[in-house]
């Protein structure tokens, strides 16, 4: 009920629809007392013969009746379903809200799939709690209270029997309730797991092709699927069985209502349309107990989902304590002593780094894959916060600065491109950028070689790229990225292998570009390809997590050390 409360909070903003929904469900459940009224009138007209001086009542009442109860229920439903999307709204925007807000760390942990899962099946659950849930639990709930209450008014000692009924129900209900919230979260999990296999196998659609995974794409989106249905099927087993097990117990009890109620000296006083009357509104109260044993499933299922979705919202954001704002860095970094494990790792991605880099200056990072080479530069930034030593920008640590305020002073250029299923535009003055002229936008493209291409597209700046820039080439894609880092003309440069993707001509024409956009920044720039970084400032040779070699292009050769190896293995594979 905590859980369900706390969801149920996210209704204030919508309090004047919920009054009105309120209201709706009021009237409906007047009328079904209003119903069992009349009918004791008809009874008790037709029985003394004075049917005539109601004959024109009698229609007009049930039409009445009838009319009101379809305005309640228009009122009623129509405003819960505007609570209630209000509601989901509120939920995803708060989970997109903080999932812009999280570390890189959690986007690591859970696949893509179960997070897709959580901004979607899952609130969607929470719609049907809402919606439907407290539609019944209100609307039927009332009509309840409202035939009970009827029901005492006639012969309350007869209606004391019936009450007898109602902690046996409440019982069986407390049981499903449990098994329901139980197999609903099995049923999230295994909802995360099929969309973890199709988020896959979209994604590697040409590996899965081109190594034969079909079969194995398959079975493992039947396995995820077949789970899936076994959970879906054990609770519509235990919702079909509470149903007929509720409804037996309330016949009994009509049953023995009705051996009592045709007792002589219980219902002495009553009048056949008291009779009548009294027995129809105990019939009524069936089919609201029924539904509100039914809905105890959807409701269970938007509590499994609620726990899910608020312990994402509980989540911790990234550490933002820092108090220095800086509006334009010069750009002089320094690693002291610095060392860094990633969260669940066993050992050290980065070992003692030791390194400084004056402002303006140029910084190549090199060595083989996994060597720590881009975890130093993703630590600039703080997509990770490191906890032994320290990483200073102007003598100022990264952990002191407002976060905001460090990345407005770093552009960055991933070796896998990221772009946005938007126009080319969209992706090249993105964000912070977006309202940027187009003069500067196409100055950025041009500059990043990318103007020639964009041009000859049918619609120029406003092509899509899709998904990705799944419309693009590789080439075409980097160039892109490389016109947005531009674009943001930012003090401190990170290239991570920002040429990879290049034709040789291409690669050329974007060196010539990022020679320029380097001049008087910082950069730090990993590459594979030694050529690109000859005229480094610095360049640094990183294995095992250890800077083992750093100097000038001609001093490591000299040495006749790692880099000079590296170079020459290089040298000669372009040769050979």
């Amino acid at each position: 009920m905590k859980m369900y409360f706390r969801l149920l909070s996210y209704v204030r903003s919508s309090w004047g629809y919920l009054m009105l929904s309120v209201l709706g469900y009021v009237i409906y459940a007047a009328m079904e007392p209003a119903l069992a009224a009349l009918l004791k009138h008809i009874v008790d007209v037709v029985s003394l013969g004075t049917i005539s001086d109601s004959r024109m009542l009698i229609p007009l009442a049930i039409l009445g009746v009838f009319i009101a109860r379809g305005i309640g229920t228009f009122l009623g439903n129509y405003f819960m379903a505007k609570v209630a999307n209000n509601v989901v709204f509120d939920l995803r925007t708060s989970m997109f809200n903080k999932l812009v807000l999280l570390p890189s760390d959690y986007y690591h942990s859970i696949p893509t799939g179960r997070l897709l899962a959580k901004l979607t099946y899952d609130t969607e659950q929470v719609i049907g709690s809402i919606t439907q849930a407290v539609r019944v639990l209100l609307r039927e709930g009332l009509t309840v209270v409202g035939l009970l209450g009827y029901m005492i008014y006639m012969n309350w000692r007869l209606s004391l029997l019936f009450l007898l009924v109602v902690p046996l129900i409440g019982l069986i209900v407390a049981y499903a309730s449990k098994r329901f919230r139980k197999l609903s979260t099995r049923i999230q999990n295994a909802m995360g797991g099929v969309t973890d296999v199709a988020s896959e196998a979209i994604k590697g659609h040409e590996v899965v092709k081109i190594f034969g995974g079909k079969d194995y794409e398959v079975e493992r989106f039947r396995k995820a699927a077949n789970e899936n249905r076994r959970s879906q099927l054990k609770m519509e087993m235990t919702r079909s069985l509470n149903v007929p097990i509720v409804q037996f117990i309330l016949a009994v009890m009509m049953s023995i209502l009705i051996w009592f109620a045709l007792s002589p000296s219980i219902s002495s006083h009553m009048t056949p349309g008291d009779f009548i009357a009294f027995l129809t509104a105990a019939g009524m109260l069936g089919k609201p107990i029924r539904q509100l044993t039914e809905v105890n499933s959807i409701l269970q299922k938007g509590i499994a989902a609620s726990y899910s979705i608020f312990d994402f919202i509980d989540l911790k954001e990234e550490v933002d304590d820092g108090k220095v704002e800086s509006q334009q860095l010069k750009g002089c970094i320094e690693w002291k002593n610095m060392s860094f494990k990633y969260k669940g790792a066993d050992k050290h991605a980065l070992n003692n780094i030791n390194l400084s880099l004056p402002a303006g200056k140029t910084l190549a990072l090199v060595g083989r894959s996994g060597s720590g080479k881009s975890t130093m530069a993703n630590l600039l930034p703080r997509f990770y916060d490191i906890e032994q030593g320290q990483l200073c920008i102007d003598e100022v640590s990264v952990k002191d600065y407002k976060l905001a305020d460090l990345r407005a002073n770093i552009a960055l250029v991933n070796q896998q491109v990221v772009l946005f299923n938007g126009t080319i535009r969209d992706n090249i003055a993105y964000g912070v950028l977006k309202d940027t002229s187009e003069e500067t936008v196409i100055d950025a493209a041009k500059a990043a070689n990318a103007w020639d291409f964009i041009q000859e597209l049918d619609h120029g700046l406003d092509t899509m790229v899709g998904e990705n820039g799944v419309l693009l080439s590789g080439g075409q894609r980097q160039r892109i990225a490389i016109a947005r880092a531009i674009l943001k003309n930012a003090p401190i440069l990170i290239l991570d292998e920002a040429t990879s993707a290049l034709d040789t001509e291409s690669e050329r024409a974007i060196q010539s570009a990022l020679d320029g956009l380097m001049a008087n920044r910082t950069t730090i720039a990993i590459a594979h390809r030694l050529s690109t970084i000859e005229n480094a400032d610095i360049i640094a040779v990183v294995d095992h997590g250890e800077i083992i070699e750093q100097g000038s292009h001609s001093e490591l050769l000299a040495k006749n050390g790692a880099y000079a190896q590296l170079h020459n293995q290089q040298f000669s594979d372009v040769t050979a």
